[in-house]
Order: C-alpha cells, then structure tokens, then sequence
C-alpha cells in the first residue's frame, strides 16, 4: 500500500518549464531542473474574474513595481522583468549571470526573505542566532539565484495571466492567482502568498499546483537540520548545493 507521503510526491511536479518566472521564488524554483516534491497546501478559491495580461511597464523604468496592493505587485513585477528582459535578451542569453543582478533590483525587494525563511526553518528558527538566521536567509536566496535564475531568460508576456485579488484590501494576509502556459499549451496554476508590511505588500510564498515551496523546502531541510543541526545546512547551501541535494544526501 502507497502510504499518503509517496501519494503526494508522485502527484508533485518533477519538472517546470522556465516560462514560471513572475518574481521571487516564483520564478526561481519552476525552472526545468527544479522539482517540488513536498507536502501540498489547499489552494484559495478562485475569484470568477478574467484574467489579465501582464502591462507594460512604465517607460524607463525597469523599476516600476507597484506594491500597494496584491495584483499590482504581481502585474507590475512582472510586467518590470519583461520590459528589462525584451530590451536585452540577447545579452542575458549569452551571459545568464547578469539575470541575477536584475532579479536583486526588481524581484528581491519585494520578496519577503526574512518572513519566508523563519517559515522553512519552523523551530530551528526560534533557536536560531541572529549570525545563523542572517547566513540562512542569505545562502537560501543565493542557492535558489545560482541554479534557477537562468530560468527567467525565457520567461515570456503572452505565457502568463494574472487574476485579480477579490479579498479584503485591508487584509493583512492575501493570495494572488495566476495561470502559465506551459510550452506544450497546458495550462498551470500558480499561487502566490502575500502580507502587506510597512514597504507594501511583498510575497512569502508560491504555491505551484497545490504544492507549497515553504511547505517543500521546510521538509527538505528538517532531517538534514535534526541530525547534523542548522549550521551543516547552511555551510552546504553557502558551498553551492541545492535544497533538493541536501535533502537527497539525508535520505
């Protein structure tokens, strides 16, 4: 008999097109080499409301987020990446590394780091040092940039659709649904989680067909952290290796 744990990873995703690239962990961990096989989440209900196409963003300025409220920083976001990608593709194309100092300018600022990474670690974060909790938050982000950032090259306009936040605008927590079509025309539900801070609203989490990546990593990160403790994860994080790695070297 399948137990429920094994039920849930072979429903889980093992591969996403590059074209999952809106911001933050959104765009970095639905990269083709970057599988999600962790515990699932119920999604929000969807709202009756068409979708939208991501605008354009304002004239130079590849900047030009809006974070006042929940879709405008999804639309926004994304509609930055695209104008500052389609201006240079090509040179993003030939030296894929660039991609991250345009993701630290338009995508990290409106990525609830801190938030998300106290919700990976769960206990351990409670315990954690400030030096410790700093480190994780910095090598995480790193780790995901290093090898799933170069997704974000083929992220095209015409792939995503961003529906609109329904919910309460005075609402401290909120989530933002959004649909991509993969290269083979299917189409994939994306979630975002959001929380509206003293900056505006930033994300916290994504969730890709029902699987959490908080939810994913903070088991990817449990065994590894009761048996060798939470510096062993960082050190491998800071030395380049990926979450799914880590959690394969724990067995």
């Amino acid at each position: 008999m399948i137990d429920r744990n094994t039920a849930r990873r072979c429903r889980a995703p093992q591969a996403w097109p590059s074209v999952l690239v809106i911001f933050g962990a959104g765009l970095l961990l639905a990269s083709p080499a970057m599988p999600l096989a962790a515990a699932t989440t119920q999604a929000p209900a969807a709202p009756a409301a068409p979708a939208a196409p991501a605008a354009p963003a304002a004239a130079g300025d590849t900047g030009a987020v809006d974070a006042s409220t929940p879709t405008s920083l999804i639309q926004s976001t994304a509609s930055a990446m695209l104008k500052e990608l389609d201006a240079h593709r090509a040179e993003y194309r030939k030296d894929p590394s660039k991609v991250h100092a345009l993701v630290d300018q338009i995508l990290l600022p409106h990525f609830d780091t801190e938030y998300a990474a106290r919700l990976v670690l769960a206990r351990s974060w409670n315990t954690a040092s400030p030096e410790q909790r700093k480190r994780f938050v910095d090598a995480f982000y790193k780790s995901l940039l290093d090898n799933y950032g170069d997704a974000l090259v083929g992220f095209t306009a015409d792939r995503l659709r961003v529906f609109p936040y329904n919910g309460d605008p005075n609402a401290q927590f909120a989530s933002v649904r959004t649909q991509v079509r993969k290269s083979d025309g299917s189409q994939v539900a994306v979630n975002y989680s959001l929380r509206h801070t003293d900056q505006g609203w930033k994300a916290w989490d994504v969730v890709i067909e029902g699987i959490s990546y908080v939810k994913s990593f903070r088991d990817d990160f449990g065994a590894q952290i009761e048996q060798q403790g939470l510096d062993s994860v960082i050190k491998r994080l800071e030395s380049g290796e990926t979450p799914t790695a880590i959690k394969a070297a724990t067995g």
